[in-house]
């Protein structure tokens, strides 16, 4: 496994187990360098001061912020400082929590915790608190320091490991607006959950896949090999719909075929 990110110790109670953080995903995307492409030469980025039209270095770079009146608030490095969060190397549980009762819109970053250590003592109390969770169904939540910021954070039980989640903050998730329109009529609403019932089917994560990432590796290869790179015929957008009940039975038959 890759190397660990940050190692430190669960909290709860007067209980301490040592871990390690490891990120749970992988990047596949397909990354491209910046050039110009007249002459294929790499492009760089530079900060400018737009007065002066000079390079402006690093340490001379402060930092501004802007208020709702226009006012331009000027803080230095060690001003900002001051809000740093206090680094530790504890994830300090505060609550268990049922699992269920969590809206997955305020998951953000995966991570694995491994017990970090050989020590029968370490591997103990890791795979206790595993086992306890798995059987309470509960998940902890809590908070840590990674890098310069202070997380939320749930750490839950999963294929016999432990998984930390960094969670959005309840201000930042946005309130979505109130469903517009009359309510469906009740012909509308039994067919369409008879559709969904056709298209039900085992979650399966290996049965998805990242198609515009297969696309572009495919046109990477092709022009490796010297291949003219066409457009592909974009298939005709579906119109917008007149009558909702006929798209509805149209769709379920075609599923159930």
């Amino acid at each position: 496994m890759a190397r660990s990110i940050w190692k430190g110790s669960i909290s709860f109670g007067l209980v301490n187990v040592p871990v390690a953080l490891f990120s749970g995903v992988k990047d596949t995307d397909v990354h491209f360098h910046q050039l110009h492409a007249k002459d294929h030469v790499p492009i760089e980025t530079r900060r400018v001061c737009v007065d002066e039209d000079e390079e402006v270095p690093y340490e001379e770079i402060g930092h501004g912020y802007e208020t709702d009146d226009d006012e331009l608030i000027v803080l230095t490095d060690a001003e900002l400082a001051t809000a740093a969060p206090r680094k530790t190397r504890t994830i300090e549980i505060e609550a268990f929590v049922d699992l269920e009762d969590v809206d997955p819109i305020y998951f953000d970053h995966p991570y694995v915790l491994l017990p970090d250590g050989e020590s029968e003592g370490t591997q103990r109390a890791y795979r206790l608190l595993v086992e306890v969770m798995e059987r309470s169904e509960r998940a902890a939540l809590g908070r840590f320091v990674l890098r310069t910021k202070e997380y939320l954070t749930i750490v839950r039980a999963r294929r016999e490991r432990l998984t930390l989640t960094t969670m959005r903050f309840h201000d930042e998730v946005r309130e979505p607006p109130k469903s517009p329109g009359k309510r469906p009529a009740k012909k509308q609403l039994d067919t369409t959950v008879k559709l969904i019932k056709a298209m039900s089917e085992p979650w399966d994560p290996a049965n998805y896949r990242d198609e515009y990432e297969k696309r572009l590796k495919k046109i990477i290869r092709d022009k490796q090999k010297g291949k003219t790179v066409k457009e592909p015929e974009r298939p005709e957008q579906p119109s917008a719909i007149e009558d909702l009940m006929a798209a509805l039975e149209r769709s379920l038959e075609e599923v159930k075929a």
